[in-house]
C-alpha cells in the first residue's frame, strides 16, 4: 500500500496568524508576501516544520488557498521541496449550506481512496461526517489552533494515525 497523504493548510497550522499580532511565536521567522495587489501579508513560519513534516512518513500535499504559491513562498522557508497541491481554482470560499467546509469535497476527491490526514484550523463535525460518508479509507481531520500553529502534540497525533494504517 502507498503512503498516506498529508494535506497541509498554510494559514493556521504553518502560519499561526491568530497569535498575538505584536508577538511572533518563539522559534518562528517573519516573511512578507504579496500574493495580490495591495499590502503584503505578514506570515510567521517555523523553519523546523519542514523536516518534522517530512519525517512523518506521509506524501505531503498543499491544501490551501495559497495553492502553488505555497511552493514559492512557504516551502523554501520551512525546508520543504515542491509539493503537489489541491486545485481550489473556482472554489466558493464559503461553508456549504450543509456545514461542510469548502475544501472538504475536493480533498476527499484528491485522496481518491487513499488514507489521509488533513491539518487545518477550520474543520467542523460536518467535515468529519462528510469524509466518513464519502471516503472509503481511514481519514484524520486534525484541527490545529491558529493561535499556536503545529505543536509537538499535533505531530504526535499524525504519527499515531499513520501507525494505525496497514503497511
Amino acid at each position: 500500500m502507498s503512503r498516506p497523504l498529508l494535506f497541509l493548510d498554510v494559514d493556521g497550522p504553518l502560519n499561526p496568524y491568530a497569535a498575538q499580532p505584536e508577538r511572533r511565536p518563539e522559534g518562528y521567522t517573519t516573511i512578507r508576501v504579496t500574493l495580490t495587489a495591495g499590502r503584503p501579508l505578514r506570515v510567521w513560519l517555523h523553519p523546523g516544520h519542514g523536516r518534522a513534516l517530512l519525517d512523518l512518513g506521509y506524501d505531503l500535499c498543499w491544501a490551501t488557498t495559497w495553492m502553488d504559491a505555497a511552493n514559492r513562498c512557504i516551502a523554501p522557508v520551512i525546508g520543504l521541496p515542491e509539493l503537489p497541491y489541491v486545485d481550489f481554482t473556482g472554489a466558493l470560499f464559503a461553508t456549504r449550506p450543509d456545514g461542510v467546509h469548502w475544501k472538504t469535497e475536493r480533498i476527499v476527491e484528491y485522496a481518491d481512496g487513499r488514507p489521509f490526514a488533513w491539518v487545518d484550523d477550520e474543520q467542523s463535525p460536518a467535515d468529519h461526517t462528510y469524509a466518513a460518508a464519502h471516503h472509503p479509507a481511514p481519514a484524520l481531520l486534525h484541527h490545529v489552533d491558529p493561535r499556536q500553529g503545529l505543536l509537538a502534540p499535533d505531530f504526535t497525533a499524525l504519527r499515531e494515525f499513520a501507525a494505525t494504517l496497514p503497511a
